[in-house]
């Protein structure tokens, strides 16, 4: 799928992915951390699928749909310090690139084109999990919400980004597999590719997010990005 309203970038300088769902699968982390909040609270394991398809929207929604509450509880707050606290003996342990992205970035180096992220996950998780991945080459940039006022869909951290990376918008790409992402992409000027084999739920549709192109696949990206170089 391509849209026409953005033409794909004629000096192509930066790439810049979305982190848990795009870059990297986080998802066997999140998977055995709501499994066990939901275990002291008595309650049985749930589908697996139904958790890695919620992974992208946060702590806050893991602990909504974990425990079924709402986010105004009084003690919903306490949840997800718990939830945040179960993840940090497990952050990076489990978690893998996407297949076909360090040969991406490994691509994009040899062409001088430098890559960034763009996450809502707080520094404190994101450091860490990076960390311990070790991906290389490393990214030029990191934005994470701690590093601005407005989070995605907001564009201030894409806007961060390319200042970072020494690029225009127009210059860059941006993936992710939300449509906070998508939206917070096309707000920056920037060309946005959707990432359709993330955590997509299931009452959402990739083709509503009114993406430039979509990847069904993260081997996709090699082609989507560098195909038309």
């Amino acid at each position: 799928m391509k849209d026409s309203r953005l033409a794909f970038p004629q000096n192509l300088k930066a790439v810049i992915f979305d982190l848990d769902g795009t870059l990297v699968d986080t998802a066997d982390e999140f998977v055995p951390v709501v499994q066990s909040l939901r275990a002291e609270h008595g309650y049985d394991a749930m589908d697996p699928q139904r958790i890695r398809a919620s992974v992208s929207n946060g702590a806050s929604a893991l602990v909504s749909l974990g425990l079924n509450i709402n986010e105004d509880a009084p003690e919903f707050e306490s949840k997800r310090l718990r939830l945040l606290e179960l993840y940090s003996h497990v952050v990076g342990t489990m978690a893998a690139p996407y297949p076909g992205i360090e040969l991406l970035l490994a691509r994009l180096q040899e062409r001088g084109i430098v890559w960034g992220i763009s996450t809502n996950k707080p520094r404190a998780y994101t450091e860490p999990l990076l960390e311990r991945l070790n991906i290389q080459p490393p990214p030029g940039s990191v934005v994470c919400p701690d590093d601005v006022n407005h989070r995605k869909p907001h564009p201030e951290s894409l806007h961060r980004n390319c200042h970072e990376l020494n690029c225009a918008p127009n210059e860059a790409i941006y993936i992710g597999d939300h449509l906070r992402d998508i939206e917070a992409g096309r707000r920056a000027g920037m060309y946005a590719i959707a990432a359709a084999y993330g955590y997509i739920e299931e009452n959402d549709d990739p083709n509503d997010w009114g993406a430039n192109a979509q990847a069904l696949s993260s081997h996709d990206l090699l082609e989507l990005i560098l195909g038309t170089q």
